[in-house]
């Protein structure tokens, strides 16, 4: 039987925050060296850039993608798409180190067998945000997603099913990891503008990795 060495804090306990949603705290800590390297290849070839809104805003929090789909905003619309209009090249291969941990993460969270077809990769600074809104450009809806904070803290905003109904707010720590799915999936969720801070591996930034089953 393992046990615990004497005296060691045992690990922060998994959170259910609704039906087929769990915050898995720190289950990305303990991990910075082979998701910083396999995050600085993907920038490397495909760099943070700001997107544009159908309506023509620039939205704030900078992002890029992994994986065989990317998503992408424009005049068009929202949307996955394989290669990477910036460069023409396809989007960079999901590095082990990031689609094992999403893997592991969504196993922990009761989804076993999911496998990410697309990371989508956002760089807040201290005031951007993430307005409330639905993942829903994905074709497999059962699929959960799996979404990992590195960096500086953020408040994630996990609302319901409407709108209008009120948020819950909760406090997320570098390697923190949130799951939701099932009854859960189509649930309304942002984060709130973001306090200056300083973190000793990414400085005054925080990176969310989201990774989803999008084609």
């Amino acid at each position: 039987m393992n046990t615990l060495p004497l005296f060691a804090e045992p690990p922060p306990a998994d959170e259910k925050l609704a039906e087929g949603a769990a915050l898995l705290r720190g289950f990305a800590a303990g991990q910075d060296e082979p998701l910083l390297a396999a995050l600085r290849g993907i920038l490397a070839a495909a760099p943070f850039r700001h997107l544009v809104t159908p309506g023509g805003l620039r939205m704030s929090v900078a992002m890029t993608n992994a994986g065989t789909q990317g998503w992408i905003s424009d005049r068009r619309g929202y949307r996955y798409v394989a290669h990477d209009p910036d460069s023409g090249q396809a989007w960079p291969a999901l590095p082990p180190a990031l689609l094992h941990l999403a893997t592991a993460a969504a196993a922990r969270a009761g989804y076993e067998g999911f496998v990410p077809d697309a990371c989508l990769i956002n760089r807040y600074l201290p005031g951007t945000k993430l307005s409330l809104h639905q993942d829903r450009d994905e074709r497999d809806l059962r699929s959960p997603i799996v979404s990992v904070s590195l960096g500086i803290p953020a408040v994630f905003q996990f609302g319901g099913l409407r709108r209008q109904d009120p948020p819950r707010r909760i406090p997320l720590q570098h390697g923190d990891v949130v799951v939701w799915g099932g009854a859960s999936r189509l649930r309304f969720h942002g984060v709130l503008p973001l306090k200056p801070a300083v973190h000793p591996l990414l400085g005054g930034e925080r990176i969310n990795l989201s990774f989803r089953a999008a084609a």
